[in-house]
């Protein structure tokens, strides 16, 4: 492509992150498609160093640590076309007059469910053998549990129930289909037929809850989730039941369940809470029937170049002028994470 061509772009995060999502035979990719400087990364809109290549950008390479596009951004960068961001939620990254300028926005959560979905997984399966609490066990006793203890483990027609069939619900549901589960879904904005397709039982909320052995939340964080999960639902979840959280801690109200877990009626895999990281001298963090974890299931390491690939993709689409595969439309940010 002549020089004359690239698009101008600029990247806009925490800088730590960048050579994790764009390692260099990538960035290379990204430079044949734009003008890129891997040197200058964008950490405010505000400040005066970066206003000449604001002004010049049509592109805004985005991922964590990215400061809000508001007004005041958009004022710095009249000529910007798209906002290609190499994280998942896009939701408290774009302000309203992004999207009523008409600016489009790609989001390359697709790769980021993958890894959650997969944790999420590896936990389904992990309690259903009762690992946690039978490693707690074993530290202990240095004894093999007898068949007695055991006669209730196992992972052959366990239900699973799965709320939200987001990204990462819809990738786990497809996990899950090698395995002897009964596989359990809620989530309102999916027909029967579909979930069927999707290899799911689809039920209201309160009878996911009676009816599964361990539920897993992969619903947004938007107003009627919040707190979706409160006393009265945590309270039909079964004894001895599992509830796993990948999604967002505000899904959980989490006093009561706090008291459900030091009571030690429910089991919890948490890797998101509310507030996040908890308090110190939470009582979840030496729990025996919480395995706790410091928000992982999403893209570490080596995985996030998956990441910085979809929007390398998404850079040459935009300048071929074809449509993007990822975009993000305003209309549903209203039901999705």
């Amino acid at each position: 492509m002549p020089s004359a061509q690239l698009l101008r772009a600029v990247f806009a995060m925490d800088p730590v992150h960048l050579p994790r999502l764009f390692p260099p035979p990538l960035l290379a990719r990204l430079r044949q498609t734009a003008e890129l400087d891997p040197v200058f990364v964008v950490r405010d809109f505000t400040d005066p160093a970066v206003a000449p290549r604001l002004a010049d950008a049509e592109v805004l390479v985005t991922g964590w640590g990215c400061p809000r596009i508001d007004e005041a951004a958009l004022a710095a960068a009249p000529r910007l076309r798209a906002v290609l961001h190499a994280a998942g939620s896009v939701r408290s990254l774009v302000g309203d007059a992004a999207w009523e300028r008409g600016i489009v926005v790609s989001s390359a959560a697709v790769a980021n469910a993958l890894p959650v979905a997969e944790y999420t997984l590896a936990m389904i399966l992990l309690t259903g053998k009762d690992a946690f609490t039978l490693r707690e066990r074993f530290r202990a006793t240095h004894a093999h549990p007898s068949p007695a203890e055991t006669a209730t483990v196992g992972n052959v027609g366990r239900r699973v129930g799965i709320v939200g069939a987001s990204r990462v619900g819809r990738r786990l549901l497809e996990l899950l289909r090698p395995y002897d589960f009964e596989v359990l879904l809620h989530d309102p904005y999916v027909s029967a037929a579909e979930a069927a397709t999707l290899g799911a039982q689809p039920l209201p909320l309160e009878d996911l809850l009676r009816r599964s052995d361990i539920v897993s939340l992969h619903a947004p964080d938007i107003p009627e989730t919040h707190h979706m999960l409160d006393r009265t639902r945590l309270g039909l979840i079964r004894d001895g039941g599992v509830l796993i959280n990948t999604s967002r801690g505000v899904l959980i109200d989490h006093q009561p369940l706090t008291e459900e877990l030091v009571s030690g009626r429910l089991h919890a895999v948490l890797d998101v809470t509310d507030p996040e990281p908890l308090p110190a001298d939470s009582p979840l963090y030496r729990l025996p029937n919480v395995f706790l974890t410091p928000h992982i299931a999403g893209s570490l390491g080596n995985e996030l170049e998956r990441l910085g690939r979809i929007v390398a993709d998404e850079l040459e689409q935009l300048a071929a002028g074809r449509p993007l595969a990822h975009e993000v439309r305003h209309a549903d940010l209203a039901r999705v994470a």
